[in-house]
């Protein structure tokens, strides 16, 4: 297990397209942590005498203010830093508290069976039948807008698919040998459950939550753009974009520099979860 957990890191570093996504993403987590220290600026601080300030290589651009300010006078570079600050934190919790529950929800149905991956089944087939962003959009209506309400509302529904591929894993691994093994010894099931099966669909689960990551942070940027995430003046990337949509035809690099970085960590969050599949996948090894 050792040896081939290694073997796959070896062939996830080898692999160029996702070891750039990796470092990618490595910047934009720095970025998000050290925004107090490397912002030029305060992403609050509003100045009506440099309103729809261009980028510095415009005629009338400022090396002060590098990519220019927005129609409040606020630097855009620093409320990027900070915006990535939310989206990572939003994306993060989202991710983890729905891996929890998605995890733990999935093992027991798929391991117990019965009555309770019936009630479980069911209630995730009532919630698949909603689109996610109609369902968050419901929920942040009937919540209120604000970063607590838009994390629990994303991850109402973001469990499903991790319960959804833990609870088919267990499903096949508990028929397996060493489980009927540990059984006939006397082994008690949570200890099965945690000891043998667990581990096993841990590495489908990192791989699901990276690419889960992506999607989630393009829906906290539409509900934000939508005004129901975090709310002005705190910096969000989807809120910059909404901000900036009415000067698109003057003033561009409003919505433009927020919405490149919503597209390009989007791509490479999708990019290094599927070199993580294709390293570390049982299934695709199995067919290789």
């Amino acid at each position: 297990m050792r040896k081939k957990f290694l073997r796959n890191s070896g062939n996830l570093l080898r692999d160029k397209t996702t070891l750039v996504s990796g470092i990618i993403i490595i910047v934009f987590l720095f970025v998000s942590i050290l925004a107090p220290l490397i912002s030029p600026h305060d992403p609050k601080d509003a100045d009506l005498n440099r309103r729809l300030q261009p980028p510095v290589w415009s005629e009338d651009g400022s090396w002060d203010h590098i990519l220019g300010c927005d129609h409040m006078g606020r630097d855009i570079l620093s409320r990027i830093i900070y915006g990535s600050r939310v989206s990572i934190f939003v994306g993060t919790a989202v991710v983890v508290i729905s891996a929890i529950v998605g995890t733990a929800l999935g093992l027991v149905a798929g391991y117990h069976g019965g009555w309770i991956d019936t009630i479980l089944s069911a209630i995730v087939d009532i919630i698949l039948a909603f689109p996610l962003l109609i369902f968050a959009i419901a929920l942040m209506a009937a919540t209120g807008p604000g970063l607590k309400n838009l994390i629990m509302a994303l991850a109402y529904k973001e469990w499903v698919r991790f319960y959804r591929l833990v609870r088919g894993d267990v499903l096949l691994a508990k028929k397996m040998e060493y489980v009927e093994t540990a059984r006939s010894l006397g082994a008690r099931d949570i200890y099965i459950m945690f000891k043998h099966i667990l581990p096993n669909v841990f590495t489908p689960v990192l791989v699901l939550g990276t690419l889960g990551m992506a999607n989630v942070i393009l829906m906290e940027a539409s509900l934000s753009f939508l005004g129901l995430g975090v709310q002005p003046p705190s910096p969000a990337w989807g809120l910059m974009v909404s901000e900036g949509r009415q000067y698109m035809m003057t003033s561009w690099w409003l919505s433009t520099f927020p919405g490149l970085a919503i597209v390009i960590l989007i791509i490479t969050l999708n990019l290094f979860g599927q070199g993580l599949r294709e390293a570390f996948d049982p299934r695709l090894s199995l067919e290789e």
